[in-house]
């Protein structure tokens, strides 16, 4: 765990890695709500002789818990986590643990998370369906303070593409704002968004009338039209 203005091993550590190479064992904590996932991680990372996983959290209670309780070199974050979305937990723990690398490891293209998770602070961002090989360099990049993304994602960072008027319209939804949108347009129910997201129907409700304020709509057919024009449902 790393704490602001006090030095500790994990700290130790990131100065030697500024210097050539990462010194020591690289300690991996996993946050991903599916079990299979977590041992499948495991099962890929167990023949690097650098890196090993030595903690697991389901949800984002477990993952706080973990980070106060012992140091971490990386953490690899699923964005879909119940309660809490991932992009609320990354911008939680990088404000608590600033300098605790953090790679975006889900099944959601780039295209529709991964310019958040790069703003919120994330490290690194790969889809699931990546050769398990690219997670091991990304994990080696970022431990050492680089940064690991895709070409395509690169250059949105650094503003060298120019979103049309629409496409930039959901940008200005807040993070849960754009996950409720994603799922009222894919076709869920209020009622099984909120059992989705573990929220009151209520709540939900209050984030698609905001939804429906912010992009200038009155329905939810309009909703789902704007969604499928910009390629955002699941």
């Amino acid at each position: 765990m790393i704490y602001v203005g006090r030095r500790n091993a994990s700290d130790t550590r990131q100065e030697a890695s500024a210097v050539g190479g990462f010194a020591g064992m690289i300690r991996i904590l996993i946050a991903d709500d599916h079990a299979v996932v977590r041992q499948g991680l495991r099962h890929v990372l167990a023949s690097e002789h650098d890196i090993e996983i030595s903690g697991e959290a389901s949800n984002a209670q477990e993952l706080f818990d973990l980070l106060r309780k012992k140091s971490w070199d990386v953490v690899v974050l699923d964005i879909s986590l119940p309660g809490l979305s991932g992009l609320e937990v990354l911008k939680e723990l990088k404000q608590k643990w600033p300098k605790l690398p953090v790679v975006i490891f889900t099944m959601h293209y780039e295209d529709h998370f991964g310019l958040r998770a790069m703003r919120a602070g994330a490290a690194g961002y790969l889809t699931k369906d990546r050769p398990p090989i690219d997670l091991i360099k990304a994990i080696r990049k970022v431990v050492t303070g680089g940064r690991y993304v895709s070409s395509s994602l690169a250059e949105q960072l650094e503003g060298q593409t120019v979103a049309e008027n629409e496409q930039t319209l959901h940008q200005m939804l807040s993070d849960r704002e754009f996950q409720v949108l994603r799922l009222i347009s894919s076709g869920k129910t209020v009622t099984e968004v909120a059992q989705e997201l573990s929220l009151s129907v209520k709540t939900v409700s209050t984030y698609r009338a905001r939804i429906l304020q912010k992009l200038g709509y009155r329905t939810t057919a309009e909703l789902i039209q704007y969604a499928i024009r910009n390629q955002l449902t699941l």
